[in-house]
């Protein structure tokens, strides 16, 4: 498994919570993570719930490679898988401020307004060009680049959003005072 300088053996929470701040471009474009949010096997909320699938192989796969799936049929969403080979967790990216290739965002979105072109986990995939091809990358390689956090940042937690199951989990991460959050945290 190609080497990343980020830790993705830790719990889905502790991995989720250490992306806050990381910078994640793909073919150059993305920007600083801002949202996360957590997801483990033992969770009836996550994917991996009930075992593994060919929808949700991937999340089963090895730590620091993509999950990606289709959202409602409609918006595809990238998680990035944690803890052990086999075990069935991830990261989904929520929200990130764009910092780079922000013409090609623009574009992909259809919009000017920068605050939306990446606020929620539809939008992040749309404006980065994330799509099935990308699922079961490996995130240390090209196309993607992902780099910790220069410095330490405050993060704030709170319920995950948008799921009916396992609601009161605080498993949904941000970068505090953010702008560019999908949704305040409460």
């Amino acid at each position: 498994m190609p080497k990343t300088s980020l830790d993705f053996l830790a719990s889905a929470p502790e991995v989720t919570r250490r992306l806050i701040g990381a910078t994640l471009l793909v073919h150059g474009v993305g920007g600083r993570i801002v949202e996360t949010e957590a997801y483990d096997r033992e969770d009836p909320a996550s994917h991996s719930f009930s075992g593994p699938t060919l929808r949700n192989a991937a999340m089963f796969g090895p730590p620091a490679h993509t999950y990606v799936y289709r959202s409602y049929g409609i918006h595809w969403c990238l998680n990035l898988v944690c803890r052990e080979e086999g075990h069935g967790a991830g990261v989904l990216i929520r929200a990130i401020e764009p910092l780079e290739g922000m013409d090609l965002m623009r574009e992909r979105r259809g919009l000017e307004e920068i605050r939306l072109l990446c606020a929620g986990p539809g939008r992040v995939a749309q404006a980065l060009g994330i799509s099935s091809a990308h699922n079961a990358m490996a995130t240390s390689v090209p196309p993607f680049k992902l780099l910790p956090a220069p410095a330490k940042v405050k993060v704030i937690s709170g319920p995950r959003i948008g799921i009916s199951k396992a609601m009161d989990q605080p498993w949904r991460f941000g970068l505090e005072g953010s702008r560019f959050l999908s949704r305040p945290f409460r």
